[in-house]
């Protein structure tokens, strides 16, 4: 099947390379050139693992080009709009104008029978103002929705081996059945392989991908305000959900204690539920979502009182190691990256703040410039008086508290994801402190 993929971001460039794989003829559009001329040579234009070699085994096979012309999207079946939705500057809302433009661009190169496809997450009821474009313009074109659900470090294989797909199809039978037919052609080594498929409306499409952002979003919150109360009486949040854990109804996953979530989709994502759900009259009904983004952004700031209390609350001059500056490993994606806040954070109280990253260090610098960035892990924890666990690369978690003793001037570390022993951490000479953690 032939497919056009517009907006070849990071959610664009998987999904484009992944069709590909999987054997359909796909056609990625961009306005980028910089981007799309990476993405030819197969380049990743962001760190994702697995990604450069799937555009190389891709593009090796003819199956897979990019382009700035979307005129050459004619002829193509099934149009995926893969653009970003980011928050409006100032606003819990999502800004949808990438979104309206891929649309209006690409109805002049539309033919009846094509499947117009959106994967970008959206507020509810955007679908139905789209599929009223569609009919508004005579293309003779459907509209489907799509939802994507990858995790950054794991969206290649999300793309390959998805863990569910879901269809939101036209309440019109005849569209819904050419729409539906199309779909299970693109994903048809997915379904064959019984990935579970929910066919369902536009609505419910739209809901699924902000309602499970959400849900992980309060798990998430939910053990660090467990973190909060443990702080206070002595008890340990890590057992705490060890614990709860083994209740099938509850599980362990995402239910680590620590600095907490961020990324462009989680944090995003449920502040637009919330300003979608005040739009429809229904804001009370996700009002705990105001919560949720509150718990998150207080540990944040829960890691800076560790660094102060264990520099005796005189920050000024001491050097601290911040150890991650991705908002989770696997990653380079620094957008609201709860790491990369807390070594500005620290700068800005007058600490000399040394960070350090394997893959996001480019990114944070054209951020945040006024940070001094190491390459080394050794350069960035030499001398320094705090040591701080902020993104769980393997090469933090795993580290000999002894052989980083013999590089620091002082013991003193921050375990911001709970990831270290702090029994043997104290036991080489080390001042711990984790998060809801005695």
């Amino acid at each position: 099947m032939r497919i056009s993929v517009i907006g070849c971001g990071y959610l664009g460039a998987v999904h484009a390379a992944a069709m590909a794989e999987l054997g359909h003829d796909v056609i990625g559009v961009d306005v980028d050139p910089e981007k799309l001329a990476a993405l030819t040579r197969g380049e990743a234009p962001f760190f994702e693992p697995g990604l450069p070699e799937l555009l190389v085994s891709a593009g090796s096979t003819g199956r897979l080009r990019f382009t700035d012309d979307i005129s050459e999207v004619r002829g193509a079946q099934v149009h995926f709009i893969a653009v970003g939705t980011p928050q409006v500057k100032g606003s819990n809302a999502a800004d949808l104008r990438f979104v309206d433009a891929a649309v209006g661009q690409l109805l002049p190169h539309l033919s009846p029978g094509d499947v117009v496809v959106g994967k970008s997450t959206v507020p509810v009821g955007t679908a139905g103002a789209i599929a009223a474009r569609l009919t508004e313009s005579g293309t003779g074109a459907v509209l489907a929705w799509n939802p994507e659900f990858l995790r950054e470090g794991f969206a290649v294989k999300d793309s390959l081996t998805p863990d569910r797909i879901v269809f939101g199809l036209p309440p019109e039978p005849e569209g819904a059945a050419v729409a539906g037919d199309a779909l299970r052609e693109v994903y048809a080594r997915a379904l064959a392989d019984d990935t579970p498929l929910v066919v369902t409306d536009y609505a419910t499409a739209e809901l699924v991908k902000v309602s499970a952002n959400a849900f992980l979003a309060t798990k998430i919150s939910f053990i660090n305000a467990m973190a909060e109360i443990a702080e206070v009486t002595g008890a340990d949040v890590t057992q705490l959900a060890d614990a709860i854990g083994f209740d099938a109804r509850i599980g362990r996953r995402f239910l680590g204690a620590g600095v907490g979530f961020g990324g462009g989709c989680l944090p995003k994502d449920i502040r637009g539920f919330m300003a979608r759900a005040d739009e429809l009259g229904r804001g009370e009904s996700v009002a705990f979502l105001k919560e949720v983004d509150a718990i998150n952004l207080r540990r944040r700031q829960r890691v800076v009182d560790h660094v102060l209390e264990l520099l005796d609350h005189a920050p000024f001059g001491k050097t601290v190691a911040v150890l991650g500056l991705a908002f989770k490993p696997h990653s380079d994606d620094v957008r609201d990256s709860p790491a990369l806040d807390v070594a500005v954070r620290l700068k800005g109280l007058g600490a000399d703040v040394r960070a350090t990253d394997p893959q996001a260090i480019g990114n944070a610098r054209r951020l945040h410039p006024q940070l001094d960035y190491r390459e080394s892990f050794e350069d960035t924890v030499s001398g320094a008086d705090v040591v701080v666990l902020v993104t769980e690369w393997d090469e933090y978690r795993y580290l000999d508290p002894d052989a980083v003793g013999a590089l620091v001037a002082s013991r003193n570390v921050v375990d911001g994801r709970n990831s270290y022993d702090p029994a043997r951490w104290r036991a080489a000479g080390w001042s711990y402190r984790g998060l809801g953690k005695p």
